[in-house]
């Protein structure tokens, strides 16, 4: 599935006449205070100086701080929104555009995203991934009608919008392992020519870390091509499999963590940059299990029981538990012959388990990675502690239901999570 995007200078005034083109009079113009500053302001006068009838509906930021796709914002949306609108238009990052997507799409309306930072690859995907009671979980909407960035304001985002975007980047190294051992042990939905897509949009962007760093301009609209190719890639597959692995679950699970706590959140590309370092780490110690290693190990694994289960994530997620619940039952209701039988199909396999881990990068290099693209490379940066690893190596398997390195270390206690750590120090190796 193809749609407009536009990369490059002058984005607005390709807008306006893709507007024209189209028909499209009135419009909801959706920003923030933040980025009304940025671009959205641009964006409405315009419009308006083009005869289009713009209805600005501005959402409520102290300065420098970020907003949340949350059901206060949704409803302000909703509810600001007019009968007739032709077209939803989003100014802002990945969270406005997620909150105009599910928001166009209640009202059966179409939308347009126009990017202010290079800061997720959700841009053109359909999902829109939201926190609903507490609960974060990706909601399916609609892609945008099409997408208009401007070359000049990418550049000029900030540093850390920068690095998230590369850490959602980078971070697809992994989740393609993530996705490959689904297919291989238990058969889940997979399409070699996506993954491989992704996987090449993501290794351009390592390659070129240094450069996003510096904001070099020709790197900077690399990154948010590359962006743009990886939501092309979960719409054509239909879920986000080809962009979210373990990673992206253990960085879910920090957001609602934080917020529950009431402390400081964290950017997602950030946030799923860190949590591929941990992803990389187990792909590293599983790699280093030989068929007997796995053998022996698998011989004393026990599954684990409903009950035990049902406790575990009561105590992970409180009062969203029934929820989550819901997404496991088909792990909690694994019978002891599925278990079993996939016991022997891990047996049987581990020779191209092992062949596909190293496609991550080794955890060090992930970390240089980060850190050359403008980002942190260490948990204490972010303002996480042990305690917020530890659960999420332990707990955030339990958002999706995915068959990933984390989940199989859960049912089969392959390695000791205790033993899965980031050196919170910067990291020297040279990747790849």
């Amino acid at each position: 599935m193809r749609f407009p995007v536009f990369v490059g200078d002058h984005a607005v005034d390709r807008l306006v006449a893709f507007l024209k083109e189209k028909g499209f009079q009135k419009l909801a113009l959706v920003d923030d205070s933040n980025t009304h500053a940025v671009l959205g302001a641009q964006v409405e006068s315009t419009l308006r100086a083009n005869g289009l009838d713009v209805n600005l509906i501005c959402l409520p930021s102290a300065p420098g701080q970020r907003i949340k796709a949350s059901d206060e914002m949704l409803i302000r949306v909703i509810t600001r929104a007019r009968r007739d609108e032709h077209i939803f238009i989003s100014a802002g990052g990945g969270t406005l555009t997620d909150i105009t997507r599910f928001s166009s799409f209640t009202r059966n309306t179409p939308f347009i995203a126009v990017p202010t930072a290079p800061s997720v690859d959700g841009y053109t995907s359909m999902g829109a991934p939201l926190i609903m009671a507490g609960l974060k979980q990706t909601v399916t909407c609609q892609a945008p009608l099409a997408v208009f960035a401007d070359l000049p304001t990418l550049c000029a985002a900030p540093a850390e919008m920068i690095a998230s975007g590369f850490g959602d980047m980078v971070c697809k190294l992994n989740a393609s392992v993530d996705w490959q051992l689904g297919r291989l042990l238990i058969d889940e939905p997979f399409d070699a020519a996506i993954c491989q897509r992704s996987y090449a949009a993501a290794q351009d962007c390592a390659e070129h870390a240094s450069a996003i760093g510096t904001r070099d301009r020709q790197a900077i609209q690399g990154l948010m091509e590359n962006l743009v190719e990886s939501g092309f890639a979960m719409l054509d597959f239909g879920q986000s499999h080809p962009a979210s692995g373990a990673e992206h679950h253990i960085g879910h699970f920090w957001e609602m963590k934080l917020l529950a706590e009431h402390r400081p959140t964290i950017l997602h590309g950030a946030e799923v940059g860190m949590a591929a370092v941990l992803t990389s780490t187990i792909f590293q110690q599983l790699a280093q299990l030989s068929s007997a290693d796995v053998q022996d190990r698998l011989a004393h694994a026990v599954q684990p029981t409903q009950q035990d289960e049902l406790a575990a994530i009561r105590a992970a997620f409180g009062p969203m538990a029934e929820d989550v619940i819901a997404i496991q039952r088909p792990f909690l209701d694994m019978t002891p012959d599925a278990y079993a039988e996939l016991k022997q199909r891990l047996i049987a396999r581990w020779d191209e388990v092992r062949a596909i881990l190293p496609l991550a990068p080794a955890p060090t290099a992930m970390q240089h990675l980060l850190r050359e693209a403008g980002g942190v490379d260490t948990p204490t940066q972010l303002g996480l502690n042990a305690d917020d690893i530890s659960v999420a190596l332990r707990s955030a398997h339990y958002l999706r239901n995915r068959l990933t390195a984390l989940k199989l270390v859960h049912l089969f206690q392959l390695i000791d999570l205790n033993l899965v750590q980031v050196q919170d120090k910067p990291a020297k190796e040279v990747p790849m």
